[in-house]
């Protein structure tokens, strides 16, 4: 089973493709499989490590029971077991989400991206035993917790990593950006938790834990930057690292205008990032499943650079070794 250890590199997000259509309320059968095939294998042969799908980015809140097992097996399909996949399996209650870990894990997912089920906000005792019923009904299945304060309405501190690594063993990543108790949640883990930046956060993670700080997540943009990034890092080469966390803090700058507020991002998450990759040239996302699929112009705008300064990076990094 894959452990805390063995993530490094860059794990990339994928969105779910989009058929036309998908926006209406009333489309069904929505997800482009062919997108979602090439844009797997792309990302495998341009030397992605791992996988991560149907978190927010790929609309796993909107898209429907069918969908989502038409998507899970054709990318899991399409992996075919050469880099680690975690798939999402968030919902509304415990019931639905044990139902859907045992389908992602009976096609091969490595393991699963999983949020606390979001309608009522839990408290510490609740999210702690949550994971650990979880890591106890399946128990040689790796969770990747998906720490999002905003979504989820769970602050994810530092007791609850002390907690959850003692009652959920299971539990050996989280796709996590508080740079603010990096530290000490790293320290109340013990190495038993891989947690994993976005690449904008990256270069500043290694700042603060070095030791820890072996992989990030970066959308369907391209992993070569990210890839980059993280062998710099590995390599202890400052300066090169330095350089590249600067090219992508360039790339990130068109859209702070939605990231830098907590939010106004938790209402644009999903669509400044499909229109992001979209940009890019490096995908297909397709349209917005409802009801997300509104967007004002000057954030679309903004996205939009942000993905077509990605490609520039991907160009310049698809020709630089790493």
């Amino acid at each position: 089973m894959i452990t805390a250890q063995d993530l490094k590199g860059a794990l990339a997000i994928m969105p779910t493709p989009a058929k036309e259509g998908a926006d209406r309320l009333d489309a069904t059968d929505t997800v482009d499989l062919d997108e979602t095939a090439r844009l797997t294998e792309s990302l495998v042969r341009d030397g992605a490590t791992g996988i991560m799908a149907l978190g927010t980015m790929g609309e796993c809140a909107t898209t429907s029971q069918r969908d989502y097992e038409a998507y899970v097996d054709c990318l899991l399909k399409t992996v075919h077991g050469r880099i680690p996949t975690f798939v999402g399996t968030t919902a509304l209650g415990g019931h639905e989400i044990a139902r859907r870990i045992k389908f992602v894990k009976g096609l091969g997912a490595t393991g699963t991206l999983l949020g606390i089920p979001m309608w009522q906000p839990t408290t510490l005792d609740m999210a702690v035993k949550f994971y650990a019923d979880v890591a106890e009904a399946f128990p040689d299945f790796p969770i990747m917790v998906y720490a999002n304060a905003r979504a989820f309405r769970f602050q994810f501190e530092t007791d609850f990593w002390g907690a959850v690594v003692a009652k959920a063993p299971t539990v050996m990543s989280a796709k996590f950006s508080s740079k603010a108790i990096l530290k000490k949640v790293v320290d109340a883990t013990q190495g038993r938790v891989n947690f994993v930046p976005p690449v904008g956060l990256a270069y500043e993670f290694a700042q603060i834990s070095p030791e820890s700080q072996t992989t990030c997540w970066i959308p369907s943009v391209g992993p070569q930057i990210a890839l980059a990034l993280m062998n710099a890092l590995a390599a202890r080469d400052a300066q090169r690292a330095k350089a590249v966390a600067a090219d992508i803090a360039w790339a990130n700058e068109p859209h702070h205008a939605i990231t830098g507020s907590q939010e106004v991002f938790a209402s644009y998450n999903i669509q400044l990032e499909k229109v992001l990759m979209a940009a890019s040239g490096y995908c297909k996302t397709g349209p917005i499943r409802p009801p997300y699929n509104v967007m004002p112009e000057d954030f679309r705008k903004a996205a939009t650079e942000g993905g077509q300064r990605y490609a520039k990076l991907r160009e310049k990094y698809s020709h630089v070794p790493g």
